[in-house]
């Protein structure tokens, strides 16, 4: 079975900092960030980029709809 490694994008700008992705992402990666967007709120970001799988579970939490979710399956030998 094919490993998958996954990323997430934040648009930082429509985040509210509601932290719904961060209960929703069950690797525990997405964090609130210490920044502020022009909005003044603390948005989310992909704290730890190894441990993300792609399951874009964030993503389907998310109300606001700002986050994309990209996956790549690796090799396994």
């Amino acid at each position: 079975m094919a490993k998958v490694k996954g990323a997430i994008v934040v648009d930082a700008e429509m985040c509210k900092g509601c932290a719904l992705c961060v209960v929703a992402c069950p690797t525990q990666v997405i964090a609130i960030g210490k920044k502020v967007n022009s909005k003044g709120y603390f948005h989310t970001h992909l704290a730890q980029e190894d441990g993300c799988i792609g399951c874009a579970q964030c993503a389907m939490v998310c109300p606001d709809s700002c986050i994309t979710v990209y996956r790549v399956k690796l090799e396994t030998t």
